[in-house]
């Protein structure tokens, strides 16, 4: 599999950017179905036990698959607590409990439950993550600013199961650029269900 070269980050953000915007102004309903596998391997991984804690959701940026309907699904019918992230606008970030209190904006203007406390990587079972793209083997793009990178390089929060949020259309054959610090996601959810990453 063929790298990006590294000096195209900023072109490939564009570039997957723009294939993200056409992939759902080309189908309407492309949110909805990927939602809709996201809320089946949810219900699956609750069915196995393997999600005792909360699971992470995210606030969504414009282009990004919204999640958020998803929350008193997992609360009311599943049991499950869920969490966001709250970012201070100088690169940390932690998540904290999801709760039916108003949110308010973090440091980098997403909204977030700042009132509440921050969770420990041992009180969170999953995070679905939102991505520009993904290759194959997990390296996620974003949008440069490395605050999940630089929890997730945590030893702490680096063996908690994350996923990439996307359509397929931002799945990248070639491998992406990547840094020593990045930590490979174990899958993706599309449109297409949940992906595992190849090792």
């Amino acid at each position: 599999m063929q790298a990006f070269d590294e000096a195209s980050k900023a072109n490939l953000r564009q570039v997957f950017r723009t294939r993200r915007l056409l992939a759902l102004e080309a189908e309407p309903t492309l949110q909805a179905r990927i939602r809709d596998q996201a809320r089946q391997e949810l219900r699956r991984r609750h069915r196995d036990d393997d999600l005792r804690h909360s699971v992470g959701l995210y606030w969504p940026l414009p282009g990004e698959v919204d999640l958020t309907p998803l929350r008193l699904e997992l609360v009311n019918e599943l049991g499950l607590s869920t969490a966001l992230p709250a970012a201070d606008g100088h690169g940390n970030m932690t998540y904290r409990t999801w709760s039916a209190a108003p949110l308010k904006k973090d440091g980098c203007g997403i909204p977030a439950p700042l009132d509440q406390p921050a969770l420990s990587a041992e009180q969170i079972s999953l995070l679905l993550v939102p991505a520009l793209a993904v290759d194959r083997k997990g390296i996620r793009l974003g949008y440069g600013g490395g605050y999940y990178d630089r929890l997730r390089c945590l030893e702490r929060w680096s063996g908690i199961p994350a996923l990439v949020v996307l359509p397929s259309a931002c799945v990248s054959v070639q491998a992406l650029p990547s840094d020593p610090w990045d930590q490979p996601f174990q899958g993706w959810l599309s449109e297409n269900g949940c992906h595992q990453t190849m090792p």
